[in-house]
């Protein structure tokens, strides 16, 4: 019978795998053009570029409030007012999110406080619709640690007409 040939041990090829991981890591983390880094590791897994909008720069917030454990709005405190004259700008838009505290301020029905507060900004959302503010100009964002709030931030969020892809 012939003798197997000899080898290299088997902790030789894993210490040289990763030590390509790491190398490939530190290119990834030194890449001084994200956008273009991105964009090729998407064309190589044949993805398409996501329709991106700019992160929106805040201009003025207002805040609407709860009762605890409750996503009925008890006064908009003139929301209707400062949404109108805040989305007079075509390039303005509302990005509204919701706040729980946690402590008794949760879902009746699941107990969960970002559910709530997902609900609290769903109702704010739905409330700004149904007086008139379009649609396509709010935006649901996600849950913050505001309190029994939800708030409403107008942000300059540029010309619509303009579209910006990494």
């Amino acid at each position: 019978m012939l003798d197997a040939p000899p080898s290299r041990p088997l902790w030789l090829w894993t210490l040289a795998d990763l030590a390509l991981l790491l190398v490939g890591f530190f290119v990834l983390v030194q890449a001084t053009d994200r956008r273009a880094l991105a964009k090729g590791l998407r064309e190589g897994f044949g993805a398409t570029a996501p329709d991106v909008t700019p992160d929106p720069i805040p201009l003025a917030v207002a805040a609407v409030g709860f009762a605890p454990g409750s996503a009925s709005i008890q006064s908009d405190a003139g929301l209707i007012d400062f949404a109108t004259a805040n989305l007079r700008d075509p390039r303005a838009s509302l990005r509204v999110s919701g706040g729980a505290t946690g402590a008794g301020d949760v879902d009746p029905a699941t107990g969960s406080a970002d559910l709530l507060a997902t609900d609290r900004a769903r109702a704010v959302t739905a409330y700004l619709i149904g007086h008139g503010i379009a649609a396509g100009r709010i935006t649901i964002a996600s849950a913050s640690t505001a309190g029994r709030t939800a708030l409403v931030t107008v942000s300059f969020t540029g010309d619509p007409a303009v579209r910006t892809n990494p």
